[in-house]
Formats: C-alpha cells, structure tokens, sequence
C-alpha cells in the first residue's frame, strides 16, 4: 500500500494546515518523512570493486548487471571485458547478480537467483565461465545452490559448500568431487558457519587453500548439541509453517568445532591438533606465506584469551605464536587486523590501554608497537609487503572523526593520507597502491574518491553534488555538536542536536533523544546522515542524540566499563542527557521522549523503567528485553555466562524492571526476527499486563530484524513519527 499524495486540495483543509502551521511558528514543510524513506536526501554510492591480484586493477560490474569489467585503477580507462553475457558462448541468461574472478583473470564465477541464508550469508545457482574459451557453462549440477565459492591461488581450482558439504572443481579436467559427506542441516557445517558465527565474528567462510594449491583447510563446526530455535511463520498461508535453526543463547550449548585439512593429492582429511577449549571458538583461519603454516586464531568462551597457532598441515602439530589475555574481553573485531608478511605479522591490540598496531615475527616475539598515542587505531586496511608499509585508520583527531594513515615498519613517521576532516573510510587496492576513500562530515553527502597510495587524489567516482543540492534547496537543519555530563558528574559525553529550521530560542521545544548505546558503538560522529527523524523537525520537534559511557573511540577504560553490567551504564547516562536537555531554556522539560532500535531499543525500555519519570514517551523496536533470551558469542562477551554472573543479568533484565515503567511505551517487533527473537517482545508484554502496566504495541507479520521490504519503512516511521505527536506535544 502506497502513502497517498493529496493534489488540489480543498479549500478548507489548506486553511486548517495554515492555521496550524502558524500556531506552532513553523513554515511550511520543505520535505517529508516519504522523502526522506524514499532516499531524496540519501548519498549514492558506487557498484562494488574487486581488486586483481596484483592491485594495479580492479573489476566491476556494468550498470546493466550484464558484463565484469576490468578497469586501471591509475587512469579509469577500460582494459578488458572478462565476461559478457551477450558475447560468452552458450550463455542461458541475460543477467547476473555478483561475481568472482580467479586470480590469473582465467576464470570468472558468476551467480544468480542469489536466496539469502541470515544477515551475511546466501546461496545462489553459480556459473563458471572459461575466459579464454569464451564458454559459460553451470558451476556444478548438483540440484541445491551453492555457498561460499572458494579460489585457490593458481585459479585452477574451486571449492564451495553445497548442503552443508564441501565440493571441489578441477577447472584443467573438467571434473568435481566431494570432499565432505558427513554435512546435514542443523548438525554438521563445513567450510561455512553457523548462525552466531556469522552474526557476532561477522564470518561466513571458513575455509582456504594453502599458498602452494596442494592443501584446502577448512572449519568444521558440529552444532548437534545446540538448542533449535522455532518461530511461526505466516505468510499468508492458510496453515502457517514454522521456521527452524540452531540458536544458542547465553549460557547454552555453542557448536564445537576444530580445524582440518584435506590434501588435494591424497584425498585425505586431518585434523589439526589445537589445544582448543570444548565450547571454544575458532573465529579465523589464515595461511600464512608458508604452506607449512596455517595460522588457526582461538579465542576460549569467555572471549578474555585470544590464541594464535602456527598448525603444520602434514604433522598436525600445532604451536602457540601469539596469546593475547585482556581483564574484560578480546573484541574480535581485532583478529581481522592480523596480515602476515613473509617474515612478520600485524595485530592490534589494547594493552596499552588503546588501540594500536603491534609488529610480530612469525616466531611469535614482538618487534616493536608501530603506533601509540591517546587515541584509537579503529582498522588496520592493508599491508604492502615490499615496502613493509602499513596502512591503517585512526581516530587521533576526535573520537568523533576518522582518519586515513600509512606508516612504514622499519622507518619514518605516520603520513595522513586524508585531507578532509570528517568521517574517512578507505577500501585499499590488493597491497594497497591505491584506495577508494569515502568520507563525508555532518553537513556534507559522502564524496567517494580514487587515489594513489601517497594519497593523491586520482579522480572523483562520485561527488554526491545533487543530493547537496536537494538538501541545501530543502534547508534541512544542521547537527549542534554538544558535550554533557555523564551520570557520573565527572565524564564528558559527546552529542548532538537538531533544531527546526525557524527555531526560535523563546519557545518551548519537545525533545525527542536518538540513541544506541551498546558497546564501542557510536552515534555521535561527524559523518553525513539523513534519517527519518528529520521529519519530527517539520513538526515542531527537536531531536538529540547522546553517546554513553561504554560507546567507541574512546579508550578500552571507556569502552568496557559496562562489562558484566551492561543496561546500567547506558540508561543512567541517557537519563542524565535527558536531565541536562531539560535545563536547558528551549527544551519542554515535561516533553521528553527516547527511541531506538535493537539495543537502542533495549536501552529505551531500561532508560524509561529507571529514569523517575524523566521521559514521557518512547518507542522501542526489535528490542533485546532480556539478555539470557540473547546468543552465547555477543552477550557473554560482555557480561560471561548467567551461570557466571547471575547478578548482573539480574540488573540488565528489563522484563524484571518493567515494573517501574513510566511514560508512554510503543513497543515494534518483527515476527520473524531471528537475531532478536519476537520472544523478547512476547516477555516483556506478559511482564507489563502482570504489573498492571498499559502500553502500544505493533507487529510486522513475517518481517525480521531491519523490518524493511514494500512499503513497511514508511508506515514504521510514519507511525513513530504519530505516536510522538501524539504523546508530546
């Protein structure tokens, strides 16, 4: 169903709107809250790039979605057409919808009718395409879809997962065989990952070849053990269905898993010896540039040791190289930054109390810590290994802003390679000649831009100048960065406002504060962002936005101190904010609501439950209610097990505080949500009905956790957007 658009009104109605838009002092709107959703005032991006696998190139899609490109990153220009669909020989389709090019440039993968598994992960029907024969043919004739489709370095072979088994192509003898039978939906996965695997190490492939094409080492993960999860699922059916998988929540049963090797030539698989906990995990696994080194990254279930082995594929044997034990967690996060060189390795680490670059010979000493400062290191990008030159980003000017570094192992200083100040985010060339850079800052779209590992801007890809434009002509307001106490009276907290556009510093504004809060997140940034609540500024309202004590970029001190106690941090600090806009002379004291999302949802239903009162309305969607209903790998990163710390789940359980609820609370969940189950939902209602609490409440039939598809974004904030008029005002 499709908004309505009202054309040549009549008289009456026009008065009315007139009337009403002088008795709040306001103009008349210059955008709506469609616009916004429909993406009037959203920055464009560009169609994804692939580097080569010597980083002077890089390969795209055409705009039709019908050929793979490959382009100079020095000059733009066209080199060559690796696959075209109207040209390829006894090619059945006219479109595709991704691909994958080998590593000698021979080979290029194509797929289509692409089904998405979660959040990261899909099947898809794939085709191989021999570039020098000009011939597309189907990857495989195996009647399911294919996952994860897996190169090895000569561009030969190919690995992928078909129902949970891994599949090898010799493309040389045209023929495929099965490496793993023992595969089965809800108990056996290999070479791919479970569900919390890829929602909270953010992986979706386990499995590599080694350096010299002779080795494919892959995770095998055993989820036998862990307790299906089941939701109803509607779909216009007259006997609705149930979907099912394996979900494990705090304090229950992970998968085990462990490390193997199959050797191509014998047709053998092994297991890797790693001293690895029962219930451990094994977030990566990385050849380094010897084959007789597989680097298989540990972290135990309380994710406060981080273990790296060198494992030798033939012997099996395994030695610890690196061990990283932190007093609260090890974000995963930072096993990503690890790049081997041949005689060395990078890591970030906090041990110094920040984020920063450490350098490691692969015997496992440490050579030297390549970065320091009172400042995070937030990625490490790329590694040239022939000039031993690291590039990374750094939030060393604000935790607010980002920047875009390189700096050599052996010598020199750090060279900034970002000129703007902002938001920069950079996506490095194969050893890192050149870089895509994104930045933007609040008040200017993201400009996108090609350039030179010196950092010299080679072109612009897109300048983003008409949604300027658009946003300029709709005078949209701008962010007021703001620092305010904490609830703590001592920490600063950094900020954001949005005032209307004919504000006036006489009046009385309603405040509605947007947030998120979970941990090392981050809201407040000087980064460009056109979002729905823009348009409660059309309607008389002024929007804030605070981040608490535990969000990123400042320190690991900052970062973590809502360890073991997560909710109690957070809300207190979003009840102090709202304290504090209280005071101000422009803010309706009695007039203060709180929204968010996911966590930011969760902290909304503690923040109005612990805040006296302090907030009269608030809208929670997709909202964490009690932390025992969440996954083992996100929640007891933060707070261990509630066998270990059944205090502090008591703490962070809003269901036992929904008792003290006050103010008004809409309450948004999707059915089908299987990262944050409509079960909490289903708690925390059964909890307010026991303590006589009244409260709105709306469900998306079989949408999940973005309930985003047709028109349901719209009608999502066109009803938050009502309920604040209604409540607030």
């Amino acid at each position: 169903m499709n908004l309505k658009k009202y054309e040549n009104p009549m008289k009456k109605i026009t008065v009315l709107f007139l009337f009403s838009a002088c008795l709040f002092g306001m103009k008349a709107q210059n955008y709506t809250l469609k616009d916004i959703v429909d993406g009037k005032f959203s920055a464009g991006g560009i169609k994804p790039m692939e580097s080569s696998a010597d980083g002077m190139n890089y390969y795209q899609m055409n705009s039709e979605n019908t050929a793979v490109i490959k382009y100079a990153y020095a000059t733009g220009n066209v080199v060559d057409t690796l696959f075209d669909t109207k040209k390829a020989r006894e090619c059945t389709f006219d479109t595709f919808q991704g691909f994958l090019v080998s590593p000698d440039e021979n080979r290029v993968i194509v797929y289509r009718d692409r089904e998405q598994v979660y959040r990261r992960s899909f099947r898809a029907n794939y085709y191989y395409h021999d570039v020098r024969r000009n011939l597309v043919r189907k990857l495989t004739e195996n009647a399911s879809k294919q996952m994860i489709p897996t190169f090895s370095p000569d561009g030969k072979m190919l690995a992928y997962v078909c129902d949970n088994n891994i599949w090898l192509s010799k493309f040389d003898f045209d023929t495929e065989s099965q490496i793993t039978k023992d595969g089965e939906r809800n108990k056996i996965i290999n070479g791919a990952t479970d569900w919390v695997y890829e929602e909270e190490f953010g992986v979706t492939a386990l499995m590599q070849f080694s350096p010299d094409n002779k080795l494919l080492a892959f995770v095998r993960s055993d989820e036998s053990e862990v307790s299906l999860f089941a939701f109803q699922t509607f779909e216009k059916q007259l006997y609705p269905g149930f979907y099912e998988y394996k979900y494990p929540k705090a304090g229950e049963k992970n998968s085990t898993v462990d490390c193997r090797i199959f050797d191509i030539e014998s047709k053998t698989i092994r297991t890797m010896d790693i001293p690895l906990d029962k219930d451990g995990y094994i977030p990566r696994i990385q050849f380094t540039h010897d084959a007789a080194q597989l680097a298989v990254m540990t972290l135990n279930r309380d994710q406060n040791r981080f273990d790296m082995y060198f494992a030798n594929p033939r012997t099996t044997v395994a030695k610890l190289i690196l061990r990283d034990e932190n007093k609260y967690y090890v974000d995963s996060e930072k096993i990503k930054t690890i790049h081997f060189l041949p005689d060395r390795f990078t890591y970030i680490s906090e041990k110094d109390g920040y984020s920063h670059i450490y350098i490691y010979g692969t015997s496992g000493t440490l050579q030297k810590q390549l970065t320091s400062g009172h400042y995070d290191v937030t990625d490490l990008l790329a590694v040239d290994a022939q000039t031993g030159t690291v590039f990374y980003e750094a939030a060393d000017e604000s935790p607010l802003r980002r920047n875009i570094y390189k700096k050599q192992i052996d010598k020199g200083n750090a060279v900034k390679l970002s000129p703007k100040s902002g938001l920069n985010s950079a996506s490095f060339s194969e050893g890192g000649q050149f870089f895509i850079n994104r930045w933007s800052d609040s008040n200017t779209p993201t400009r996108i831009s090609l350039c030179d590992a010196s950092g010299k801007e080679l072109r612009v890809l897109k300048d983003n100048q008409e949604t300027a434009n658009r946003i300029a002509e709709a005078q949209l307001p701008k962010h007021e960065f703001i620092t305010l106490p904490a609830a703590d009276g001592i920490t600063q907290l950094n900020g954001w406002i949005l005032k209307p556009a004919n504000f006036n510093a006489s009046k009385k504004y309603p405040v509605v504060m947007i947030q998120y809060s979970g941990p090392d997140s981050q809201q407040v940034l000087d980064r460009f962002g056109i979002d729905w609540y823009y348009a409660l500024l059309n309607d008389g309202f002024i929007v804030a936005c605070v981040d608490g004590r535990g969000t990123g970029a400042r320190g690991e001190e900052f970062r973590k101190q809502t360890y073991m106690n997560l909710g109690v941090k957070e809300s207190d600090d979003q009840i102090a904010a709202a304290i504090y806009l209280a005071s101000l002379p422009y803010i309706d004291k009695n007039n203060i609501g709180i929204w968010g999302w996911s966590y930011g949802g969760y902290t909304v239903l503690m923040s109005m439950s612990r805040g006296n009162g302090i907030f009269k309305a608030g809208v929670a969607i997709a909202a964490v209610s009690d932390f025992r209903f969440y996954d083992t790998v996100y929640t007891e990163r933060f707070m261990r097990t509630p066998q270990q710390n059944a205090k502090g789940y008591r703490n962070a359980s809003a269901v036992d505080l929904a008792k003290d609820l006050q103010g008004e609370l809409l309450l948004i969940h999707g059915t089908a949500d299987d990262n944050v189950h409509f079960q909490n939902a289903m708690e925390y209602t059964r909890a307010l009905i026991a303590a006589d609490k009244q409260f709105e409440m709306f469900v998306f039939p079989d949408k999940n956790h973005s309930i985003y598809g047709g028109n349901t974004r719209i009608y999502l904030y066109q009803k938050v957007v009502d309920f604040y008029k209604k409540h607030l005002k």
